[in-house]
């Protein structure tokens, strides 16, 4: 997340309908100050992660072949800054131990959801996520400061929060970036950019 540039959220769920009510709700409180992506496929989310910075990413627990839970400890190791919420159709108090004490994951959420229980979720991660921020970038600022991490440490960390995936890259003996000649194979799957659209909400009973 930039000064310049609105969070982005991430919903996972493999139900359109669910991802089409989460997007109204998301757009009728947050509007332009929020933008929203939504998948109903968690490997896509998986790879959009790689390379596209998140604030939050919310994503359903039960889903074909691909859990909440792995996806979530994916994101988590993809980019450390993003809040994950995790959304399940039922309560299980052991998936939530499981689900905050070995992912990481900053709330859990209950169909059917009341709006205003999801906004206030939802903004409370969206301030998470940027104290994540805040304290790395004072933590490489004391550890640079100390001697204890090089400049050019503390720039591939900045890079990295800004664009998961660039410190992957080679990097030169003066802390320029080597980039490699682009094949089809090494290019990133374009995004599809994706409006809400009206539904019911399946969080009201």
């Amino acid at each position: 997340m930039t000064p310049h540039h609105a969070p982005v959220l991430l919903l996972v769920d493999d139900e359109t309908p669910v991802l089409n009510a989460l997007h109204r709700v998301v757009h009728r409180h947050f509007g332009a100050r929020l933008e929203v992506a939504s998948t109903t496929s968690p490997a896509e989310a998986r790879r959009w992660a790689a390379f596209r910075p998140f604030a939050v990413v919310m994503s359903d627990l039960r889903m074909p072949a691909y859990d909440g839970l792995r996806l979530l400890g994916e994101v988590a190791r993809l980019q450390p800054h993003a809040a994950l919420l995790l959304l399940t159709g039922a309560a299980d108090l052991d998936t939530a131990l499981r689900a905050v004490n070995q992912v990481g994951v900053f709330r859990y959420l209950t169909k059917p959801w009341h709006d205003e229980d999801l906004v206030a979720h939802l903004q409370a991660a969206l301030d998470h996520s940027q104290a994540l921020q805040q304290q790395a970038l004072a933590a490489d600022a004391w550890a640079s400061e100390h001697g204890q991490l090089s400049p050019q440490e503390a720039e591939r960390h900045r890079l990295e929060a800004l664009d998961p995936g660039i410190t992957h890259v080679q990097w030169g003996p003066g802390g320029e970036v080597l980039m490699p000649a682009l094949t089809p194979a090494l290019t990133p799957a374009p995004t599809t950019a994706l409006t809400p659209h009206k539904a019911s909400n399946p969080g009201r009973p």
